[in-house]
């Protein structure tokens, strides 16, 4: 059940938080469709409730997520592209949510594990974090809105390194680029992530909401590019070297 891929957790340690936890260790916390879905009611409701400050993502041991999961691909691919990606309706979710993010990343972070981190506030990583963005190798497209947002925070070539060409980055990799905020050994990478959380939603809420918006600025932009390569994106999935790239995958 995609409840219990996705675990939604209030520590006492950490007043305010609302901590949404990938739970799918088995299958290195892919994301399916009904995660998706999962994902979308917890961002809402956390969203609405007064009581919570700040959101926090964390995984599981040695794994944030390892992406979408390719079996759904393969079958919105083989189904003629029908229907709407869940994933876009979660990325638009994400992006309307009026709280601080923070996230934990802990080994791990493939595709949409690297892209999720571009719209929280504070990510912090482990030293045996790895994160890339393969989607070229899956003659896929960059997602999130990564080509717009990598390019701003880390410059062209580091941008066209992790979207374009598939490189990995390391944690210290990551933090040169400005795409995390910290690196903590992983046995305090938990503690240390709900602690920032937990900082975080000790501050004035409000002081904090138009710090945050201003600093992010004008969100337009972003929805718009996110719109623009989910039209790239579906169009590969139906594409021959998509399909071939996912068959090949599915086959390992």
């Amino acid at each position: 059940m995609s409840e219990d891929h996705i675990l939604l957790e209030r520590p006492q340690a950490a007043p305010g938080v609302q901590v949404i936890r990938f739970n799918r260790p088995d299958k290195k916390n892919a994301i399916t469709d009904a995660m998706y879905r999962s994902l979308i009611d917890a961002l809402t409701a956390a969203n609405a409730d007064a009581d919570i400050r700040v959101i926090t993502f964390l995984g599981t041991p040695g794994c944030f997520s390892a992406g979408n999961d390719m079996a759904d691909f393969l079958g919105f691919a083989m189904s003629g592209g029908k229907g709407r990606l869940a994933a876009a309706d979660f990325l638009h979710t994400l992006v309307g949510v009026e709280k601080p993010i923070v996230s934990g990343v802990d080994g791990l972070a493939i595709g949409i594990g690297t892209t999720l981190n571009l719209h929280c506030d504070l990510t912090l990583a482990s030293s045996r974090s790895l994160f890339k963005t393969p989607f070229v190798d899956l003659a896929l497209v960059p997602e999130a809105a990564s080509s717009l947002l990598v390019p701003r925070i880390a410059g062209h070539q580091r941008a066209f390194a992790l979207l374009a060409a598939g490189e990995s980055f390391t944690a210290e990799q990551a933090l040169a680029a400005g795409l995390i905020w910290k690196i903590v050994p992983e046995t305090e990478l938990e503690a240390e992530t709900l602690k920032t959380a937990a900082h975080l939603a000790s501050k004035p809420p409000q002081a904090l909401k138009i710090a945050r918006d201003l600093v992010r600025g004008d969100i337009d932009a972003i929805r718009k590019r996110i719109d623009e390569e989910i039209v790239h994106f579906a169009a590969q999935l139906q594409s021959a070297e998509a399909r071939a790239a996912f068959e090949a995958f599915m086959r390992r």
